[in-house]
């Protein structure tokens, strides 16, 4: 089995180009032209997503150099010009059509195959990265796949039996890790300036539940993933100082950061960070701010008022001055899940070491994201050495990784059934900002970790209340729309949802993973109704 899938990888990444083709996304200078800039400032198309996903008739330079000597003629349309030379290529099977026969669950197995793509062949000039296996993608404007949507709708795939789409959508992030050195954001070259919350380790151990034997072929991935995610280490200098993605803070000890290595707007989001930066009067001050935008990207959380350091002020986001409570956790699992590929090696000697690196992130943990005055985990912001501003539901995650001590979950649980816990779900932030990972928003992922991580802590009754009112959320708005949606209004739950740059979309991979899950773990809770 390891030996044809690595012959598989080699075949791909032969007639492909992929090594290569990294090299050349990485170099690609189109996004810094005038012609990509003014299409998208020009808002040529409403969302800034639609440009970077069309495919170019001829290599983005020609196409500059066409723009450049074209553009002041009195004749010349910008629009027409695009229409000229841009065509969707990757349009096919977006179109969803609900059948009002099926109830909701139903619905959710019949979508697996209209959100399934590839194996994939490489399209001339594309942004798109091909991928060797079959995969699910998100839906609506997602049209290729992301890194941490995919834990979740992986786990609703293992629920729905199908196993085999499970195993290929992580062999395609095996493949990932082999070729890039990393698993990006999401499968187009401009997310190769960051990663997204590492869940590789989490899909290899899902995967893995009923043949715990091939967990050895995935384990050199895992460990070159978190090569990655500590390639800073070597070059920190000072204390609460950051190299990559990882920042000192103890005289041998790190924790990590979301960051992006990017400095300029997201070119899937160009206008907007060109906008909000609009104001600031130096280079410097755009650039840390493209920065932290760009690592808010990187979190999955872009964006929130978890990332702010001033109330209502999205242009004071700071996500790289963050240490992330979440981002650790998955790095603590990383590592234990390190040592257990040790351990199957028969390395006693690294099974230790990273048994102790593990223990050693658990404890820094609990000492610094614990804020004792509120029971309850906070991000910390290691330069202003405190706390971050406000609470969020990334404090259920020492619970999911069963780091939290009984007394603190069970400070964790009072808070979210007191604070967070609405109609529909549990409410992302308690702060209404307009950004789209606050209130009154709830997001299927986060639902997911709380309820496993009130579970670990022995309170079922929380857990199954807040499944029980998501899913009821899910179903009315399934019934009323034929659809399931990235994100929920969980505080007025006779609407949707808002906020972000983008509207609201449909599909939705993750969304339909954990009702699955949710429905499955609330039938095992009640085998009688």
């Amino acid at each position: 089995m390891k030996y044809s899938y690595q012959l598989f990888l080699l075949c791909f990444l032969l007639l492909t180009g992929c090594k290569q083709e990294q090299k050349d996304f990485v170099t690609t200078d189109f996004y810094t032209t005038e012609l990509f800039k003014d299409v998208q400032l020009q808002a040529i198309f409403k969302d800034s997503k639609t440009f970077v996903d069309l495919v170019p008739d001829r290599p983005y330079a020609e196409l500059a150099a066409m723009y450049d000597a074209e553009k002041t003629a009195a004749s010349f349309s910008l629009e027409d010009f695009v229409s000229t030379h841009f065509s969707d290529k990757f349009n096919s099977g977006q179109v969803i059509v609900t059948d009002t026969t099926k109830n909701m669950y139903e619905h959710i197995s019949s979508m697996w195959g209209k959100l399934t793509r590839g194996p994939d062949t490489p399209v001339e000039n594309s942004s798109r990265i091909a991928l060797p296996f079959k995969y699910v993608v998100p839906g609506g404007r997602f049209r290729e796949i992301y890194y941490w949507d995919s834990y979740f709708t992986i786990e609703g795939l293992l629920v729905d039996d199908q196993d085999e789409l499970a195993k290929s959508m992580v062999d395609n992030f095996s493949f990932l890790i082999d070729s890039l050195g990393f698993i990006p954001n999401g499968t187009r070259n401009y997310y190769l300036t960051r990663s997204q919350p590492p869940f590789y380790a989490l899909m290899v151990d899902a995967i893995c539940r009923d043949d715990p034997e091939m967990f050895s072929e995935y384990f050199p991935y895992i460990l070159k993933e978190y090569e990655f995610w500590m390639a800073g280490k070597k070059d920190v200098k000072g204390i609460y100082t950051p190299d990559k993605y990882v920042v000192r803070v103890g005289e041998d000890l790190f924790m990590n950061r979301y960051w992006d290595s990017g400095t300029t707007p997201r070119p899937e989001s160009y206008k907007e960070d060109f906008h909000l930066a609009s104001e600031l009067s130096s280079s410097k001050e755009k650039t840390t701010l493209y920065t932290n935008m760009r690592s808010g990207a990187a979190s999955g959380w872009d964006f929130s008022s978890r990332w702010y350091t001033r109330e209502n002020d999205f242009g004071s986001t700071k996500t790289a001055d963050i240490l992330a409570v979440d981002l650790n956790c998955l790095l603590y699992f990383m590592e234990k899940s390190i040592a257990r590929g040790y351990g199957l090696k028969g390395d006693a000697e690294n099974q230790e070491l990273f048994l102790y690196k593990a223990e050693e992130r658990k404890t820094s943990i609990v000492k610094l994201f614990w804020k004792a005055d509120d029971n309850f985990f906070y991000d910390y912001n290691y330069q202003q050495k405190d706390f971050a501003r406000t609470p969020t539901l990334a404090a259920a995650f020492p619970l999911f990784f069963e780091i939290a001590s009984e007394e603190q979950a069970k400070g964790v649980r009072d808070k979210l059934m007191t604070n967070f816990l609405k109609d529909g779900g549990l409410v992302t932030t308690l702060e209404h900002s307009g950004q789209q990972w606050d209130a009154p928003n709830g997001w299927a992922p986060l639902q997911y970790v709380a309820v496993e991580g009130l579970l670990n802590y022995g309170y079922v009754e929380e857990a199954k209340t807040i499944m029980q009112r998501w899913l009821a959320l899910n179903e009315r708005v399934y019934k009323d729309t034929g659809k399931m949606m990235e994100k929920y209004n969980v505080e007025d739950i006779s609407l949707l949802s808002g906020g972000g740059e983008y509207e609201t979309q449909d599909g939705f991979g993750w969304t339909n993973g954990v009702a699955l899950a949710f429905k499955k773990l609330l039938d095992e809770m009640d085998p009688e109704e």
